[in-house]
C-alpha cells in the first residue's frame, strides 16, 4: 500500500467517479482505475461499487476512506508544522462556506489573509448547514462557517445576521410595519436550508407557531424567485440579500429574530497551522 494509492482512493471518493478523480489529480484514468485495484489487492476488499452514474463506497471502503483521510492528513502537516516551528505559515486549507456569506463575510478575509500568507493554499467549499457540518466530522473540510450554536466544535463567532420575512409584493402582509412568525402559518411556507433551518424552526417552536412547510431551498436566489411567483412565504437572512427582489418584498419580524455565524474547526489543538493562521487573523479587529 503505497500513499499515492491512498490519495487517488480519496480523489475517487470525492469526486465520485474515475473520471472525475483522474482529471482533478492530473492522472489518466486507466491509471486510477490500476491504483484503486492494486491498493483493493492489497487490503484483501473490495473499496468501491462501479454503478452507472459513478461509485459507491463500500463498508470496507468507508472505513478505508475514514482512516485514509486521518493518515494524508497527518502526514500532509509534517512540511508545516515544521515550517511553523521556525516562524512560517504554510500549507493548505480547505474552508467550507455558505453560499450566502462567501462573498460578504468570507472572501474579504481570504483576500487580506492570502495577501499576509501567500504560501497558503485555500480550497473553498460551498455547501448548507448538515453537510458543512459533515465535512468537518469526516475530513473532507478543515475549518467551516456554521450557525450557531455548534455543539462539539471549537467555534470562533464571526457575525450576527438579522432574519426578515420574505412576502409577495402584493401580500396583505406586504405593507405591514413588523411581521410576527405566527402569521407566516397562514401560507405555504419555503423554508431556508442555507444555514437558517436551526433558526427558523426554534422561532417558530418559541412562538407555538406550526409553519406549513410546502417547499426547502437552500439558495437565495431560489427561495426569492418562489416568494416572486406566489409559492409561498419565507424568513430569510439579510446577509447576501440582493437589492433587486423583483416581485417579492421583506418586512422587519416581530420579536426580532437573528442568527449567529462562527468558523468552527474539530479541534483547535489538532488544527494546521494555517487554520489556527486563519482564526487569529480573523479575530483581528
Amino acid at each position: 500500500m503505497r500513499l499515492s494509492q491512498v490519495r487517488v482512493l480519496l480523489a475517487v471518493a470525492e469526486h465520485g467517479g474515475f473520471t472525475a478523480a483522474a482529471e482533478r489529480i492530473g492522472m489518466s484514468q486507466p491509471h486510477v482505475s490500476r491504483a484503486i485495484a492494486a491498493l483493493e489487492a492489497d487490503l484483501g476488499a473490495a473499496l468501491l461499487v462501479r454503478r452507472r452514474d459513478g461509485v459507491a463506497l463500500t463498508e470496507a471502503g468507508e472505513r478505508a476512506v475514514a482512516r485514509a483521510r486521518e493518515a494524508v492528513r497527518h502526514f500532509d502537516l509534517i512540511r508545516p508544522d515544521v515550517a511553523a516551528a521556525v516562524g512560517q505559515v504554510t500549507g493548505s486549507l480547505r474552508l467550507a462556506s455558505l453560499p450566502s456569506a462567501t462573498g460578504t463575510l468570507i472572501a474579504p478575509r481570504l483576500r487580506t489573509f492570502t495577501d499576509r500568507y501567500p504560501q497558503v493554499r485555500v480550497r473553498l467549499l460551498e455547501g448548507f448547514g448538515p453537510e458543512i457540518r459533515g465535512w468537518l466530522r469526516n475530513g473532507a473540510a478543515e475549518m467551516g462557517l456554521v450557525t450557531l450554536p455548534a455543539p462539539g466544535l471549537h467555534t470562533v463567532p464571526l457575525s450576527a445576521d438579522e432574519m426578515v420575512a420574505l412576502v409577495p409584493r402584493d401580500h396583505a402582509l406586504a405593507t405591514a410595519d413588523t411581521v410576527t412568525v405566527r402569521a407566516l402559518t397562514r401560507e405555504p411556507f419555503i423554508l431556508s436550508t442555507g444555514g437558517c433551518r436551526p433558526v427558523i424552526l426554534d422561532a417558530a417552536r418559541r412562538a407555538g407557531a406550526a409553519l406549513d412547510v410546502a417547499y426547502e431551498a437552500g439558495e437565495l436566489s431560489a427561495i426569492i424567485a418562489m416568494v416572486d411567483s406566489g409559492l409561498g412565504v419565507s424568513i430569510v437572512p439579510t446577509l447576501g440579500l440582493p437589492a433587486d427582489l423583483g416581485g417579492a418584498v421583506t418586512r422587519p419580524l416581530d420579536p426580532p429574530i437573528s442568527r449567529s455565524l462562527a468558523l468552527a474547526v474539530a479541534s483547535l489543538d489538532d488544527c494546521s497551522p494555517a487554520a489556527r493562521a486563519f482564526l487569529d487573523h480573523v479575530q483581528v479587529p
